[in-house]
């Protein structure tokens, strides 16, 4: 693309100022790989970078993907608990983070995980916690106690020359894992989705395909890079068309209407609740978005009302609707820009391009009808080489036939359009992020005053779905709502953070003694008067 656009913009940022044409950003992204190089980092090794939408997380994503290091890519959300853990199970020799979103949290949690750093020469990490990790990168211009900072980075890049670069390049293979991303399942903790060059790069050619995307496009990015939704059907899917990358920083709703006017940006995406805000704020202020065209809503199902709104209002007559998961790169199913209105919002799509999609019954693995339900199931070049050093959970994931089983339950029509009507899974979605129930049962299991520990998702009007704990004490203990909220903070993320607490003697099971969590479900719907937000849910 720096060849065949060299003086196209490639990536701008509107707040703080930021323009790289293609040539300039192939240029920067270069000089990062041989910084990473230079610190010497191999083919194949894990990197996490830890930050929001900054241009270094850009950068370090095709940096890497050009060396060949593994970019472990760390929810903006995690605390020490969640990280210390994806650290450790993701075997990461180097780190990158900012300082954090609201001050310096994020320092301030590594320094409590590793404090050798305040006496280590950068690249000399020897941690008690976590023994692989050797580098720690700060993204900003100050020197921190043991870590290099992104200004090292580049200037030690100075110091390898193009041919070594050129030379690891070449030795790289299009199966070979290049990104990580975790995800979690029904049980146990996250799973590192290993994603493949040919995974990523297929699945944003699939992508700007369905929306009609060229070098003329230019698409306004404030989901954030650690989902698949950042870094691939927004960063990946731009550089495959040669269009411009115009990220937010951090989401807010005037932010990104300022950025869209600003830039002329003619695609925007954005999960539902992302929509609402922005149409919130321009019913208070009017921005000239009349440059939208398309652009992709996805992660949680949306009403058609806010569909309506962002052709009507905003102007993106040609918005489609993306469903997937991390496993498969995501995009599985999409809606075309000239499907019309009415397909956009009750469906979500047909198959991407090469891509295979097919309803089966749960319980025989058989092929059903058009209009019958069943789990959607998918197969081709999306699917991911399997989960990271768990090679049970990749097993029960994918099939002997490649068909990944996405635990969603579907309805196909007769072409091929799917609808998603349920989960056979328990995971919640609040606002287009995936909280498992498991995981925060594990967590609160460590309060030592519950017994047991039970997470359902209630139907929330403003979030898709909002957690709620069904709690036993332990005899003789006592707590209230708060006091688990407050266990909560700071150790998982906000948003895994039960909304609403119940404390309870006992659950409903069934005859063999499961705990049937549907009824849980259906008490919390009741007891917070939730139900016409379950109607909109099933409608």
């Amino acid at each position: 693309m720096a060849a065949r656009y060299p003086d196209n913009d490639a990536l701008v940022y509107v707040e703080p100022p930021l323009r790289y044409t293609y040539q300039q950003f192939r240029d920067v992204c270069n000089q990062a790989a041989k910084g990473l190089m230079k610190i010497g980092i191999q083919k194949g090794e894990h990197i996490s970078i830890w930050a929001n939408n900054v241009p270094e997380w850009v950068i370090t994503q095709f940096a890497t993907g050009k060396m060949g290091a593994v970019l472990v890519t760390v929810n903006t959300n995690y605390r020490t608990f969640e990280l210390e853990y994806l650290l450790k199970q993701s075997d990461s020799t180097t780190l990158l983070l900012i300082a954090g979103i609201k001050g310096r949290e994020y320092l301030d949690m590594v320094y409590e995980l590793c404090p050798e750093l305040y006496s280590c020469a950068p690249g000399q990490l020897q941690s008690a916690r976590l023994p692989l990790l050797k580098n720690v990168i700060y993204i900003g211009p100050e020197k921190m106690p043991g870590m290099y900072n992104w200004i090292d980075i580049m200037e030690m890049g100075n110091q390898v020359s193009d041919e070594e670069l050129a030379a690891r390049q070449a030795s790289l293979q299009p199966d070979e894992v290049i990104n990580m991303q975790y995800t979690s399942g029904t049980t146990g903790f996250p799973k590192g989705v290993m994603l493949t060059h040919t995974n990523l790069i297929g699945n944003a050619c699939s992508v700007a395909e369905c929306m009609a995307f060229t070098h003329r496009d230019r698409l306004c990015i404030p989901v954030p890079f650690f989902h698949c939704f950042g870094c691939v059907l927004g960063t990946l899917t731009c550089v495959v068309s040669g269009a411009t990358m115009v990220p937010v920083v951090a989401f807010h709703p005037a932010a990104v209407l300022r950025t869209v006017e600003k830039e002329k940006c003619t695609a925007l995406h954005g999960v539902p609740t992302m929509f609402i805000a922005e149409l919130e704020e321009l019913s208070k202020q009017k921005y000239d978005t009349s440059s939208l065209r398309t652009g992709i809503m996805a992660g949680a199902p949306c009403p058609i009302e806010v569909m309506k709104a962002v052709v009507n209002t905003m102007g993106a007559r040609e918005i489609c609707i993306t469903y997937g998961q991390t496993e498969a790169s995501p995009g599985i199913t999409m809606t075309r820009t000239d499907d019309p209105i009415e397909l956009r919002v009750s469906t979500v799509g047909r198959a991407l391009p090469n891509v295979e999609v097919k309803i089966v019954n749960p319980e025989t693995g058989e092929t059903v009808p058009p209009g019958v339900q069943g789990e959607l199931c998918t197969r081709g070049y999306h699917v991911m080489k399997g989960y990271y050093n768990m090679p049970e959970a990749t097993a029960s994931a994918i099939d002997k036939e490649g068909w990944l089983h996405t635990g969603d339950l579907a309805v196909m029509d007769k072409s091929g359009y799917c609808k998603i009507t349920g989960r056979l899974k328990d995971m919640i979605i609040r606002g287009g992020e995936n909280v498992y129930p498991r995981e925060i049962e594990e967590f609160l299991y460590t309060n030592p005053k519950i017994k047991d520990i039970q997470i359902v998702g209630v139907p929330s009007e403003k979030y898709g779905e909002e957690v709620v704990a069904f709690i036993q004490l332990k005899e003789g203990e006592q707590a209230t709502p708060e006091e688990i909220k407050e266990f909560c903070r700071d150790k998982i993320s906000r948003h895994k953070i039960p909304a609403y607490v119940f404390f309870v003697d006992q659950y409903p099971t069934t005859a063999s003694g499961k705990i049937q969590k549907y009824k849980l479900r259906e008490r919390a719907i009741k007891e917070l008067g939730r139900e016409k937000a379950a109607q909109i849910e099933t409608a």
